[in-house]
């Protein structure tokens, strides 16, 4: 599985070797210096995720007096002094005020997403070098409609709408509108998670099967918090067995509704490659939805990994255990669920996921919600852990997170 700030490659360390006479020069002093900078940035790689230390806000302001008339339009913002970390490791320290225009156009009726992001600058990269002998580190600001590049730290969003000119601050900064400036998706630096995890619900031809969907995006916010060695990705996927390639991206995908999980057997062959591959098939079947209970057991029994009872299970069992212990199992609907799990299948019987997020009156206890919301930490964690060891003995997988 992929991180989405992966660590650095795996590359031996060179450093200079000193002895008695050695005459420094330029680059062998560049070579001395640059083995404590390289080693600093990658332990710093290995250890965060880069992101937003301190400051680097952003406000809306007048287009300053000293520009041409013509650009003196509602669309210029301030971005504070702050200081940032980017994927590789570097320091990106803004010391001043800076003033910036937003001069992207919406060229159709549709409004654009711009991104207003900041990059670290390698002095020795520029074309115009300095000849002096001290030189200040730089950074670039840009703007862009399109998802920032990875190495690109994000400082705030703005939805542009066509036609309308001046940006704003939100009146809510929760609830940002058209033009303005939205702040809620940057990312602050801080201790990288062991992983993070990611599910996708399987469509397939029950009305039901997507029922709990806005539970899942509930759900995989409240793994950082709760957990914070994973983290879950911001929204599930949709997928199709047998129909799409990128199956293999998810630790877990999540299959419920009331008729019979009924597979061809191209999604057969296709789901036996994904759970021999360390994958997890979560099937969530309410409490009444017999034809999915028995189908599943069907379904493990021709994989020759028959489910079992979790009395059955090891007391141990980290599905039980791990992180979270659960003597008792969560009560969803009045009913303590029940869990059967063989091979890469795990089969709850009591519709765990409609407990992870808003039920439609508000009435659901928040420790109903939170108790079923660990348990569930307890199957992503038992499903990324179980991908991990059985990747570790397959082929190379250095390297991955």
């Amino acid at each position: 599985m992929s991180h989405p700030f992966p660590p650095p490659s795996i590359e031996p360390f060179e450093r200079l070797q000193a002895s008695d006479g050695l005459l420094i020069n330029a680059e062998r002093w560049s070579k001395a210096h640059n083995y404590h900078r390289t080693r600093q940035n990658i332990h710093y790689q290995c250890l965060n995720q880069p992101g937003i230390v301190c400051g680097l806000g952003v406000r809306d302001i007048p287009a300053p007096s000293n520009v041409e008339a013509k650009y003196r339009d509602g669309r210029w913002v301030q971005i504070q002094p702050g200081i940032a970390i980017d994927l590789h490791g570097n320091l990106i320290v803004v010391a001043a005020l800076f003033d910036f225009p937003i001069d992207l156009e919406v060229a159709n009726s549709e409004p654009i997403m711009v991104y207003l992001t900041v990059s670290y600058v390698d002095p020795e990269q520029l074309r115009s070098r300095n000849s002096r002998e001290i030189v200040r580190e730089v950074y670039r600001f840009d703007q862009r409609n399109s998802t920032p590049e990875i190495s690109e730290i994000e400082i705030c969003r703005i939805l542009l709408q066509p036609k309308q000119k001046d940006i704003t601050q939100p009146n809510d900064v929760f609830f940002p509108g058209y033009n303005n400036i939205d702040l809620r998706y940057r990312r602050q630096a801080q201790s990288r998670p062991q992983a993070i995890v990611r599910m996708a619900q399987v469509n397939h031809s029950d009305s039901e099967c997507a029922r709990n969907f806005f539970n899942l995006s509930y759900f995989l916010q409240s793994i950082e918090p709760l957990y914070p060695y994973l983290r879950g990705l911001d929204e599930p996927g949709q997928i199709n067995l047998g129909q799409n390639k990128n199956i293999y991206e998810y630790d877990l995908l999540y299959f419920t509704g009331q008729q019979e999980l009924s597979i061809n057997s191209v999604e057969f062959e296709s789901l036996k490659k994904y759970l021999n591959t360390g994958g997890i098939l979560l099937v969530d079947a309410p409490a009444d939805a017999e034809a999915l209970i028995q189908s599943t057991h069907a379904l493990a029994e021709k994989l020759e990994t028959p489910l079992k009872h979790d009395k059955e299970l090891r007391r141990e069992h980290p599905l039980r255990t791990r992180p979270f212990l659960f003597a008792a199992l969560p009560i969803v609907n009045q009913r303590a669920i029940e869990i059967f799990a063989g091979g890469g299948i795990i089969l709850i019987v009591g519709d765990l996921a409609s407990a992870w997020g808003l039920d439609r009156d508000l009435k659901m206890p928040r420790l109903a919600i939170r108790t079923a919301q660990e348990f569930g930490i307890n199957i992503i964690s038992y499903a990324w852990k179980r991908r991990r060891l059985i990747g570790l003995q397959q082929e190379d997988d250095s390297g991955k997170w």
